[in-house]
């Protein structure tokens, strides 16, 4: 879901770019990433790349193509796994699987009447990665030699805590989820195309840059009033209370202080979370979730190596159909730019 506190980041976001992000090492939460390929890499009526049996293919693409371009431009990608989800994360994955089968069946229906464009909004949200997708992302990103780190529980959790303990430099996330779970510095649109269509117009995608301590500074708010305030709205661990949304969120939890103290003085906000003990209980949860997160504390040395080609051919080419010389050249470009200068065969 990602949280919506988009209201509260949005001045305090810096437009960045790549040339800022030299020799940065980048977390880049690897569910949210694979997510936007299999959403976004399609045809036109919104049929994702398959190969010549049917496979999926569109995270294969998207994972190859972009971290080509991250690591072409020095940039020292990390991929972060979610591991095993918390349980009260359980209801908030009910509901995309239900949003997801719903759109697969008006994808279908669509496509089948022959109705492209009808087709290419449903098929977005039909998007679903699977187990063997994710062992196939894996194992290309090993290919192209860049280090993975295996999540415990939440991908992001991970991500800050390699931010916050100087394994990387910021988390590479679309969504603003890292910020609650402490990370300093966010990326976005870090594997994103740098235009993108809105209705009929075509928009430049910039690289945005998200500091913790000054988005809180900004507001004059705690990181444990910042995750109240997501709590209020709606995280991917509670649904929030219903018709609250960021700038309401803030005003309460600015008046107030906390959740707590919303609820010994607000009566509105009593009726609606209609059985108080029970939203305290849940909100304790939740709060643990984000402050003090379950992840792997053991990270080995992280090690770039270079690009294995001859597994890279063999995972896309011969198990999947890829053209073979587009693959050669599009890891001809990382060879190019390593013999270019010191700086970057350093990088290896």
């Amino acid at each position: 879901m990602g949280v919506k506190i988009n209201q509260l980041v949005q001045k305090d976001k810096k437009i960045i770019t790549f040339k800022n992000l030299i020799g940065k090492k980048i977390a880049i939460d690897a569910f949210n990433v694979i997510f936007q390929f299999l959403a976004i890499i399609r045809g036109n009526d919104g049929t994702p790349l398959k190969d010549y049996n049917g496979n999926v293919t569109s995270h294969l693409s998207g994972i190859l193509y972009r971290t080509v371009n991250i690591i072409e431009k020095d940039i020292k990608p990390i991929f972060v796994f979610d591991g095993r989800p918390n349980p009260l994360k359980q209801a908030e994955i009910d509901r995309r699987r239900q949003i997801r089968q719903e759109a697969t069946k008006k994808y279908n229906e669509a496509r089948d009447l022959g109705q492209v464009e009808e087709a290419a909004k449903f098929a977005q949200a039909s998007s679903k990665l699977t187990s063997t997708m994710i062992e196939e992302s894996k194992e290309l990103i090993k290919a192209l030699g860049v280090p993975i780190v295996q999540a415990k529980q939440d991908g992001e959790a991970q991500a800050a805590y390699l931010v916050n303990n100087n394994h990387a430099w910021a988390v590479g996330s679309q969504d603003y989820d890292s910020l609650l779970f402490g990370a300093e510095r966010i990326v976005r649109n870090l594997s994103q195309n740098r235009t993108k269509k809105v209705r009929s117009t075509t928009v430049k995608v910039d690289l945005e840059w998200l500091n913790l301590p000054k988005i809180l500074k900004s507001n004059k708010i705690t990181h444990e009033q910042l995750v109240d305030i997501a709590i209020l709205i709606g995280v991917d661990f509670y649904p929030g209370i219903e018709g609250i949304g960021a700038k309401t969120a803030f005003k309460y939890i600015t008046d107030y202080g906390s959740i707590e103290n919303i609820l010994k003085q607000d009566i509105q906000i009593r009726k609606k979370s209609l059985n108080e003990l029970l939203l305290i209980d849940q909100v304790n949860e939740v709060r643990k979730i984000f402050l003090n997160p379950i992840v792997e504390p053991n990270i080995p040395p992280l090690k770039w190596k270079k690009p294995d080609q001859e597994k890279i051919i063999e995972i896309l080419c011969e198990q999947h159909n890829f053209n073979n010389e587009r693959i050669i050249s599009a890891l001809n470009r990382i060879k190019r730019r390593a013999g270019s200068t010191q700086k970057t065969l350093d990088f290896f």
